[in-house]
């Protein structure tokens, strides 16, 4: 329409990407849109999504994308998750693609990083078929950005561990087969002391409540008591004592993959937004004939611009394996606020409608909203960012 801005250029071939990562975007798109996007309104509903959905993907060979081929995966890289990343997010769900997104980019990555062959094999491959869920339990009630405040702690004992503590707002927590713990075994305070476990969930003393919350309705957060749960001792992650060491390694990648989804569903809703502009009337006249409207769409396709830009520097640096840190916390803290304000800004577009649940729009708003507090809130993005500068 006259006037109105094109829609933000989709990320095509851009570099680091390929034809055959835009092949495998191709495959992702139709498998969201079939089997996602037609469910995304009951299973927000219903406040949960089928475990089914699992299997499903590992049939499809998309939960183990950059895993080997020996162990089930489809041998590629970090891109081939990223282009997953993107894709998910336009599910209409956020809750979909967290808990999807926590099983594939957060909570298996590092048993795959730190473990032995067979935690590998006990772990990862049911992980890439689906044959079992996984979940990262590192925040507590009384410890989030704090990492080293954590309380729960594993006792030695014969044969292994006994872990007592509580795990706080932890995705798939409730459906988990596994658990990727963050335990304190030592007795020093702070970063050191700190040990990962692999926890299964079918053990005596784990106990997980679902919470109700904002957004990401269709996903199981959390909240999880251990009570003694007895942690053989082949389930040690690593070595005693190096979990912070864990923590810090995986921090890098979920940061960039929740740039990279935050982005995606930036475009997503954007794109939604200007269909409606076209075809909705006022005063005679579609919407987004009127100044006030094409403007604002002009300064949204801007941010989502910005944002695609920092966030495949990002991806870039440290797919070259550089040194990527202050890149990927800064696109981090853009791409999450801009998200949040880029949905909000379609809400207001379509006025009473965009209020309405079955429109779809006011979820984005909701789901947007934990992006800015999630795998780091702004204030400790900053805090890195102050830092890396000398500051």
């Amino acid at each position: 329409m006259k006037g109105l801005p094109d829609a933000p250029r989709p990320a095509g071939l851009l570099p680091p990407f390929t034809a055959e990562h835009e092949q495998l975007r191709a495959s992702l798109r139709r498998f969201v849109e079939a089997e996602l996007v037609p469910h995304a309104d009951a299973w927000e509903r219903e406040r949960w999504f089928p475990d089914e959905l699992f299997p499903r993907m590992g049939e499809l060979g998309f939960l183990g994308l950059r895993y080997p081929l020996e162990y089930g995966g489809q041998g590629g890289d970090h891109l081939h998750e990223a282009v997953l990343a993107e894709e998910l997010s336009r599910c209409r769900s956020a809750g979909v693609a967290a808990g999807l997104g926590a099983h594939i980019s957060i909570a298996t990555p590092p048993i795959w990083g730190f473990g032995t062959e067979d935690q590998r094999q006990r772990y990862v491959v049911p992980a890439i078929t689906g044959e079992r869920i996984a979940a990262l339990g590192i925040t507590e009630p009384g410890a989030g950005s704090d990492v080293a405040s954590l309380r729960t702690r594993a006792e030695r004992v014969e044969g292994g561990w006994v872990v007592n503590g509580e795990k706080a707002f932890i995705t798939n927590g409730v459906r988990a087969d596994h658990l990727v713990a963050a335990v304190r075994t030592g007795e020093q305070d702070g970063h050191g002391g700190i040990s990962f476990l692999i926890i299964d969930t079918d053990q005596p003393g784990y106990a997980a409540s679902k919470l109700d919350k904002l957004g990401w309705h269709a996903s199981d957060t959390a909240l999880i008591a251990l009570q003694d749960v007895f942690v053989p001792q082949e389930n040690l992650l690593g070595k005693a004592g190096d979990g912070f060491k864990l923590i810090m390694a995986n921090f890098q990648w979920e940061r960039l993959a929740m740039a990279l989804g935050a982005v995606a569903a930036m475009q997503d809703v954007f794109e939604r937004t200007l269909a409606y502009a076209m075809q909705r009337s006022a005063f005679g006249r579609p919407i987004g004939r009127f100044q006030a409207i094409r403007h604002r769409f002009a300064e949204m396709a801007t941010t989502i611009e910005a944002s695609r830009s920092l966030t495949y520097h990002a991806l870039r640096r440290f797919h070259a394996s550089e040194d990527a840190l202050r890149e990927v916390t800064m696109a981090k803290l853009l791409s999450q606020r801009a998200s949040f304000e880029v949905a909000d800004a379609c809400l207001q577009i379509h006025g009473g409608a965009g209020y309405m649940v079955e429109v779809g729009i006011e979820r984005a708003v909701r789901d947007a909203r934990l992006g800015p507090i999630g795998g780091g809130t702004d204030e400790i993005m900053k805090e890195i960012l102050g830092r890396s500068m000398g500051l």
